[in-house]
């Protein structure tokens, strides 16, 4: 496997109902879903990592199944926590550094690890350097907006892979914007994008909205 930098991750979870969080576990979501992606030296996608965990206390109700694709069948024989991370931490090189889109991911790995008594000796490192991919862009776009991952790749001209909450698939997506912010000090943005700072205007110009200003033959 060849030397990376950096590992994108991210995570989907399920719901944990309150009943079973009044009954000790404390959380209101477990992780269902661990996606990654590995960037090589030249920013490029080296290799992908993607692993379902069985929930011990969450439910895949029809919300996180509609939002993520997500079905009990797949959840059916997956490793849980312990082993699907195991299996994640084998795949890591040692050197990566984790980035996800915000701080979430790494909370809730680092809660749920504690909370279900899972000590691996390696992880800690991971977690101490992670970096937040969203932080990073609000700081290029020089503001304190915190973006949702589509909102910025549109900003950022990037064709974005279909099947957002899937894990693998927003990590994919996450890797590409990261990677163009790396190789770019001054971030080159949609063309159609209009700055925060411009009177009476939106973050985001749409499409529609453009077309609208046209009139158009009937």
């Amino acid at each position: 496997m060849p030397m990376c930098s950096y590992v994108i991750v991210d995570l989907e979870m399920c719901n944990v109902p309150q009943a079973v969080r009044q009954k000790g576990y404390q959380f209101r979501n477990e992780l269902i879903q661990i996606g990654a992606v590995l960037l090589g030296d030249d920013l490029e996608i080296a290799d992908t990592f993607a692993s379902y965990v069985a929930p011990e206390y969450g439910v895949l109700d029809e919300y996180i199944e509609s939002l993520t694709g997500i079905t009990n069948r797949d959840l059916q024989g997956a490793p849980h926590l312990k082993e699907a991370l195991q299996s994640f931490l084998d795949w890591l090189p040692a050197d990566a550094i984790p980035v996800s889109w915000s701080m979430s991911d790494e909370k809730q790995i680092r809660k749920e690890a504690e909370f279900k008594n899972l000590v691996f000796d390696e992880l800690e490192q991971y977690l101490d350097r992670w970096i937040d991919c969203q932080r990073t862009f609000a700081e290029r776009m020089h503001t304190e907006k915190r973006y949702k991952l589509s909102e910025a790749l549109i900003i950022s001209d990037i064709d974005l892979e279909d099947g957002e909450h899937d894990a693998l698939v927003d990590a994919r997506n996450t890797a590409l914007l990261f990677a163009k912010m790396q190789r770019e000090p001054s971030l080159k943005l949609n063309p159609y994008y209009i700055s925060e700072g411009t009177d009476n205007a939106p973050a985001y110009c749409p499409f529609a909205d453009l077309l609208a200003n046209f009139d158009v033959a009937e």
